[in-house]
């Protein structure tokens, strides 16, 4: 059922948007009652057919209260045991609200009333979200990634590539990664050749440095939540989140050495990913994974047609290096054994039509890191080596156990791509064919086109990048900003997967049918 963010009031999602600048600007901020403001506005995350976490956060310890319900008059709501909202999470709560119907609207509004004062009551604030069909019925969904990059920040106009998706009514959004740039200081002006070519009307201090404390970290969440579009998306739409690097710092493994940055005083990098961590998840609707507290990685199901398998590619591996090796060992390791095992196991469970593998950083694109390589790729269009071993292996698997419809989705390169892996044309021959579909940025510098590596066999069927004349590192104001959208038909099971610019530009569309077991 479509329709319903015309329903959803624009005043009920932007409630206590009016005091986000100073909320964040100020040590503490308060209304003439004194009653609790929320700050960031809503998320809802993680849905499935009948749970689904929501989120938000106030300026002042708090006892929030919240009910869920099928309408947006709250008619029918149910209410939930309160929670509070206290200064060890930054006043941000979070809750999995589950026992809900299948493929029905879902409303929730909080409430928060001061712990001092339980009669100081804030004004509601209500979100979104639909859940999963239990049944078939046709799916839509958008990717991207890499939000605020390279001292783009919020402007006059705001992140308008999230209200472009929104135009779409998405069932959910799925973040690939870099969905915050703790790296990347901002300033008022970005002057480029004498011109000046951004300007960030919005800006606070944590966002002139890297971010090194717990705090700094945080705010990097908040800087985002400051705009109205990201926050008008994520009270209608849950997003599914997954990190990649610069949600610490530039190109992190366990093993990155700061030593020579002058911009961190703080030099364990395992330090640094640590409070990242926290602050992502504490600031995302994420679930939590009781096996492995603050893990990525995870699968979550949206009927019987899309299972997604969300990658870390970023917490187990190891150094970025010459990627050469001929064994994986501690200098290969990408994914990590476990996490290999997992997709193997949750790969052959999977009843749905279409496997997508939604993975932060992409298969054949040579991503460098100085001398050495920073993703799976090593530019020697060779027999698998290096971190080219493990997804070798998860490739083979593949086509053992006769998995029929993967796809991978992935961001991080700051442009859009499709491309068509060929055993025919690969040095790896071992598998069957596949598409990697590459979307971003959201609100970020636009880069490339990569080079490819030719060990898998990849065939570029689209690219759209910034030309030779326009060089790289273009702001989001020249409109080189991408999300793909993909739709799934419920009769037919066809995947359409379409590639689109921020002005909502069709840029290049496939339409994929499902193979199935004989």
């Amino acid at each position: 059922m479509r329709g319903w963010t015309t329903r959803l009031s624009r005043r009920s999602v932007l409630s206590g948007g009016t005091v986000l600048a100073a909320s964040l600007a100020m040590p503490a901020i308060s209304r003439a009652d004194d009653r609790p403001v929320f700050t960031h506005g809503v998320q809802s995350g993680d849905v499935t057919a009948n749970s689904g976490m929501i989120w938000t956060r106030v300026n002042t310890p708090a006892r929030v209260m919240m009910e869920v319900s099928t309408t947006e008059s709250f008619s029918n709501s149910v209410r939930l045991p309160p929670m509070n909202a206290l200064p060890g999470s930054d006043l941000a709560i979070k809750r999995m609200v589950d026992g809900l119907p299948s493929d029905q609207d879902i409303f929730y509004r909080f409430t928060a009333a001061d712990l001092s004062s339980l009669n100081a009551v804030s004004d509601p604030l209500v979100g979104h979200f639909r859940t999963a069909p239990s049944s078939r019925r046709s799916v839509r969904f958008t990717w991207s990634g890499d939000t605020a990059g390279q001292g783009y920040g919020i402007d006059g106009d705001g992140m308008l590539t999230y209200a472009t998706m929104a135009k779409h009514e998405p069932d959910f959004f799925l973040h690939s990664g870099d969905t915050i740039y703790a790296d990347g200081p901002m300033e008022e002006e970005t002057v480029r050749d004498g011109q000046l070519v951004w300007t960030n009307t919005v800006l606070i201090d944590e966002k002139r440095k890297v971010a090194e404390t717990l705090d700094e970290y945080r705010a990097q969440w908040k800087y985002n939540l400051m705009d109205e579009h990201v926050r008008v998306l994520n009270a209608s739409v849950p997003t599914f989140f997954q990190w990649d690097d610069h949600e610490v710092v530039n190109n992190w493994s366990d093993s990155k050495d700061l030593s020579g940055d002058d911009r961190y005083t703080e030099k364990n990098v395992r330090v640094l990913a640590a409070r990242a961590g926290q602050a992502f998840h504490e600031m995302t609707p994420i679930s939590y994974q009781p096996a492995e507290p603050g893990r990525i990685y995870r699968k979550m199901s949206w009927g019987p047609m899309v299972d997604v398998f969300f990658l870390d590619m970023r917490s187990y591996r190891g150094p970025n290096t010459d990627n050469l090796q001929e064994a994986i060992n501690d200098e290969s390791i990408f994914l990590g054994a476990r996490q290999i095992e997992w997709l193997k196991r949750e790969l052959t469970n999977s009843t749905a039509t279409w496997k997508i593998i939604a993975a932060d950083m992409p298969i054949g694109l040579v991503v460098r890191d100085g001398e050495k390589f920073e993703a799976i790729a090593n530019a020697d269009d060779g027999a698998a080596k290096g971190r080219e071993l493990e997804l070798a292996d998860i490739l083979r698997f593949i086509k053992a156990a006769d998995i029929r419809n993967t796809v991978w989705l992935t961001a991080d390169v700051h442009y859009t791509a499709a491309h068509y892996y060929d055993p025919n044309k690969a040095q790896m021959q071992d598998f069957n064919p596949f598409w990697e579909f590459v979307s971003g940025p959201l609100h970020a510098g636009t880069f490339g086109p990569a080079a490819l590596d030719m060990t898998f066999g990849p065939e570029v069927k689209y690219v759209k990048a910034p030309t030779d004349e326009q060089g790289q590192n273009l702001p989001p104001s020249m409109g080189l900003q991408f999300f793909g959208l993909v739709d799934v038909d419920g009769a037919t099971q066809q995947m359409k997967v379409r590639l689109m610019d921020r002005a909502d530009n069709e840029l290049w569309s496939v339409t994929l049918d499902p193979e199935f077991s004989a």
